[in-house]
């Protein structure tokens, strides 16, 4: 635990001009105070214990030991945070919620679309705010994911949104965080099963086919991204060029300012990826990762980061020790690659903090696996000067507990996202106090 000091501290003039300048918005309930509480800024400050955090409209204005609630403020906007524990808001770095609610369903999913190269599909344009998993992944701290298209090699570009909000435009956060390309694989005479174990695949497929498959994928691919730069300069030299969209939304991608989530897990397809990567100058983030560990010198060198699968699974293949997708958090922090964890069926998001758990069970530090489901997500994302630290000026996602939040046992006792103190209230406790309630 860090220990206590002046850096903890707030200024008290900002915190006098607050009160002078700000108490009569009490009214409107849209400021917050949780006091005496003990709070894991995962910042520079650590783990302040007794700390008070004043929360106005959607931003942290204060944190620290010196802050004072003020009486004037109103006590229907201060929490009693002793014997409470407060972390930043739980960030699921891949996911398909708002896209799917009932996977067998097809009339409820609307997470792929036809054809191989879809880079214009914004996920964003397909969220449903009112999905039943949304209510149930924030009653274990989740506040915000990454939602991604999927299908063919180019999906779309996935939306990071907040659960919370009556529109897709009140919940995002970024309407396009990137573009999801299933990366090309080699893997020959295998096929994934739903535990993402390697099970054998009875329509085996020759290499010699699987690599010329392979081969013209990525060939495609690579033409696609010569399209969209030859495109670039037309419209450059040319304002009157046609427009094209599918070209237009690579542009962000071709220029590097936006980050490409290539899908690989097994060690040879994860170098592939990132060679592709460097000789098209991509931005790039691996997406699933599941031999991550193997490749691990090859991004620390190159500086690449990963987001992960769930590790609640098989090991992949039949000679792998036991525990091998336990311990894959543990062997990439100390390699030095930044990584992410997620939960990504759209039902499974609420596992997210048991995914850390499990992680930190099998030898991550119990801080690496907290910053895997807050800061580092928040920095693969590009987001971490808004979300993902309880520091002011951040954008108030918290979570408020009475335990270690990555502890099956801990409950939420209360949720902010954005600065609205989030109902907790999910389609199982209304069907419990239904039926608990009938004569």
């Amino acid at each position: 635990m860090a220990s206590i000091s002046k850096r903890h501290t707030p200024c008290i003039a900002a915190v006098i001009l607050l009160a002078a300048g700000l108490a009569g918005a009490a009214g409107s309930g849209k400021i917050f105070v949780i006091r005496d509480a003990t709070v894991h800024t995962m910042g520079s400050a650590g783990t302040i214990p007794h700390a008070t955090i004043v929360i106005i409209d959607n931003k942290i204005t204060a944190v620290g030991t010196s802050v004072k609630a003020l009486a004037v403020w109103g006590s229907s906007s201060i929490i009693d945070g002793r014997g409470l524990e407060v972390y930043p808001g739980l960030i699921n770095a891949w996911s398909d919620i708002g896209l799917t609610e009932i996977p067998s369903v097809p009339a409820t999913n609307d997470s792929t679309e036809m054809g191989d190269f879809n880079p214009q599909l914004l996920a964003f344009s397909a969220i449903h705010p009112a999905s039943e998993h949304i209510p149930v992944a924030r009653v274990n701290g989740i506040t915000s994911c990454l939602s991604a298209p999927a299908g063919g090699i180019v999906s779309g570009q996935p939306a990071l949104v907040h659960l919370d909000g009556w529109t897709a435009d009140e919940m995002a956060l970024l309407k396009s965080a990137g573009m999801a390309i299933n990366f090309p694989s080699l893997e020959s005479g295998t096929r994934l099963s739903p535990g993402e174990g390697l099970a054998p695949d009875t329509r085996r497929t020759p290499f010699t086919e699987v690599k010329r498959n392979y081969e013209r994928r990525v060939r495609e691919l690579s033409e696609l991204f010569a399209q969209a730069r030859h495109y670039e300069k037309a419209r450059t030299a040319d304002p009157n060029t046609p427009g094209d969209a599918r070209l237009e939304s690579l542009i962000p991608i071709i220029r590097g300012r936006m980050p490409v989530f290539l899908e690989a897990n097994s060690a040879g397809d994860i170098r592939n990826a990132v060679e592709f990567s460097k000789r098209e100058n991509l931005k790039a983030v691996i997406r699933g990762g599941r031999e991550a560990n193997r490749v691990a010198e090859l991004l620390k060198k190159e500086g690449i980061p990963v987001i992960l699968n769930s590790i609640v699974r098989l090991p992949a293949r039949d000679d792998d020790p036991y525990d091998e997708p336990f311990t894959l958090p543990r062997d990439l922090a100390r390699a030095g690659v930044k990584f992410a964890l997620s939960s990504p069926g759209s039902s499974n998001v609420r596992n997210l903090p048991y995914e850390a758990g499990f992680a930190e069970a099998y030898g991550l530090a119990h801080i690496d696996a907290l910053r895997a489901v807050t800061v580092s997500p928040a920095e693969i994302l590009g987001v971490a000067d808004r979300i993902g630290t309880i520091e002011a000026g951040k954008i108030a996602d918290l979570v408020v507990t009475d335990g270690d939040i990555l502890e099956i046992r801990t409950q939420v006792k209360h949720l902010f996202i954005a600065g609205k103190n989030v109902s907790l209230e999910t389609r199982q406790t209304r069907l419990y106090q239904k039926y608990m309630a009938r004569q």
